[in-house]
C-alpha cells in the first residue's frame, strides 16, 4: 500500500498502529519517532518498527504517509514542523479525538509541503503507553475520516483505504460534525463517569468494599489519562458543554419521573435505556 509510513508517537495508538502496519504488510518500512531516547531504543529491538529517531525530519524521510500519533495538544505544532521538513508532498493523517481546529490548523500549516487528511480511531483505551499496544485495536472499530472542500482527493482516497486495511469501520464525516458527535458518544460519557466517581469518592469513600461489577463498568473510563482528557475537552469545550446541558435536561426529566412517582414514564424510560444499550 505505501512504500513507507511513519509514525509520529509511539503510545498505545501510534505503537498498535505500527504493529497492525507490520503485520498486514501495509508498508515495506514502518519508521517512528519519538520525544524520548529511552523510547527509541526500546523501539529499535521490535521487529515492527525498521527505524526510530528522536530527530523528527529522520524519522519522516521518504514517507509516503505520516500518522501524527501524539495528544491532541500537540498535533498542530508537530504539523507545523513537519511543514519545514516535508518531502515530495506525502499524505499526513492523525489520530486525534478533536478535528474542527485541528484539521483547520494543520491544514493551513501544510499547504503546498503536504497532504493533511484529519481521522480518528474510536479505538482507545484506559490504558496508555506503547507497553499496552496490540495489532487488533483498531479491528471493527470506527475511524472518522474528516476531509473538508479544500482536501486532496487522492489523499482522501488512500487515506480512508488505509484506516480500512488495518481493521477499521470508516466514517466520512466533515470535522465540525465529527466534533458534535463524539461529545455527545465519546466525551460526554467520559465527564459523568468521572463526575459519578469524584462524587463517590465524597460520598461513599468505601464504595469499592460494597460495588459490584454494575459499577466499576459504569466507570471504567474514567480511569483514563486526566491530562489527556483535559486537554480534549478544552479542545472541544463548547460542543462538550452543549452535550453537558442537554444531559442535564433529560436527568432533570428522570428526577421528576422518579420523586412524582410516575412509574410508567419511568418504566418506559428504563426500557428505552435497556435497548439502546443492548444494540451497541
Amino acid at each position: 500500500m505505501f512504500k513507507s509510513i511513519a509514525i509520529v508517537a509511539p503510545g498505545l495508538l501510534g505503537a498498535s498502529l505500527a504493529i497492525a502496519i507490520s503485520e498486514k504488510g501495509l508498508a515495506q518500512n514502518v519508521a517512528i519517532w519519538a520525544r524520548r531516547q529511552a523510547a527509541v531504543d526500546a523501539l529499535k529491538s521490535q521487529s515492527w518498527c525498521q527505524k526510530a529517531s528522536v530527530d523528527l525530519e529522520e524519522a519522516c524521510q521518504d514517507a509516503e504517509l505520516i500518522v501524527l500519533c501524539s495528544p491532541v495538544n500537540s498535533i498542530i505544532s508537530l504539523s507545523q514542523q513537519i511543514a519545514t521538513i516535508a518531502q515530495n508532498s506525502p499524505i499526513v493523517t492523525d489520530v486525534g479525538s478533536v478535528k474542527d481546529e485541528i484539521v483547520r490548523e494543520c491544514q493551513t500549516a501544510l499547504v503546498g509541503k503536504a497532504r493533511f487528511i484529519g481521522s480518528h480511531p474510536m479505538a482507545g483505551s484506559e490504558k496508555t503507553g506503547m507497553e499496552n499496544a496490540c495489532s487488533t485495536l483498531f479491528d471493527g472499530k470506527t475511524c472518522f475520516v474528516t476531509p473538508t472542500d479544500d482536501s486532496d482527493p487522492e489523499a482522501l482516497e488512500k487515506t480512508i483505504a488505509f484506516w480500512k486495511a488495518v481493521g477499521s469501520q470508516v466514517v466520512v464525516e466533515n470535522p465540525q460534525k465529527h466534533d458534535e458527535i463524539v461529545a455527545q458518544v465519546s466525551h460526554l460519557p467520559h465527564v459523568i463517569a468521572t463526575s459519578l466517581s469524584t462524587f463517590l469518592a465524597s460520598r461513599c469513600p468505601a464504595a469499592a468494599d460494597y460495588c459490584g461489577n454494575g459499577l466499576r463498568d459504569t466507570t471504567r473510563v474514567a480511569s483514563g489519562s486526566p491530562a489527556l482528557w483535559q486537554e480534549i475537552i478544552a479542545q472541544n469545550r463548547t460542543e462538550v458543554l452543549k452535550a453537558i446541558a442537554d444531559f442535564q435536561t433529560h436527568l432533570k426529566k428522570l428526577y421528576h419521573q422518579i420523586e412524582e412517582k410516575t412509574d410508567s414514564k419511568l418504566f418506559q424510560e428504563l426500557s428505552l435505556g435497556k435497548e439502546f444499550r443492548d444494540q451497541l
